[in-house]
């Protein structure tokens, strides 16, 4: 296993656990980190993400498989399975993660996944009808958004 594949290793292994200390641990000062939902954030607040998801999150369970990595960069695929706590309806959502690297940290980060499927599951009627416009995309963004910042607020 290289330096990196153990670095994916922990922090996936950290997620598992909901420590999202050893998470925010494994990021680079300068990190970024995209999704389909949180796009473009910066080390404090993919750092903030991590700590509002876990310590919101009432039953998750995460599993991972397949991390590669080089001296530069890495990927793995993960699953999540949970209750989306604004409609109390259950999620599974499937995502392929990409990594960067810089002084043994993670440096970028970006996961992709459909985000349609997501919100079919998350947000039911609403979101299988009208959840791949990108109007209901975008406001599923700019909620997500808005939640990020009153965390980091507080």
């Amino acid at each position: 296993m290289t330096q990196h594949e153990h670095l994916i290793t922990q922090f996936y292994r950290a997620f598992q656990n909901q420590n999202y200390g050893e998470m925010q641990r494994a990021y680079h000062a300068e990190a970024q980190f995209s999704d389909p939902v949180f796009q473009q954030l910066t080390a404090a607040e993919v750092k903030a993400m991590w700590e509002m998801l876990l310590t919101s999150a009432q039953d998750l369970n995460v599993t991972f498989r397949n991390v590669k990595a080089d001296d530069r960069q890495g990927k793995a695929s993960w699953e999540a399975w949970y209750t989306f706590s604004k409609t109390g309806r259950k999620v599974h959502n499937i995502i392929e993660a990409s990594f960067e690297f810089k002084d043994g940290k993670i440096f970028r980060h970006h996961d992709s996944f459909n985000l349609w499927r997501w919100s079919r599951q998350a947000l039911g009627v609403s979101g299988v009808v009208l959840g791949w416009s990108p109007v209901v995309q975008n406001k599923i963004r700019q909620t997500a958004s808005n939640s990020l910042k009153k965390f980091m607020t507080k």
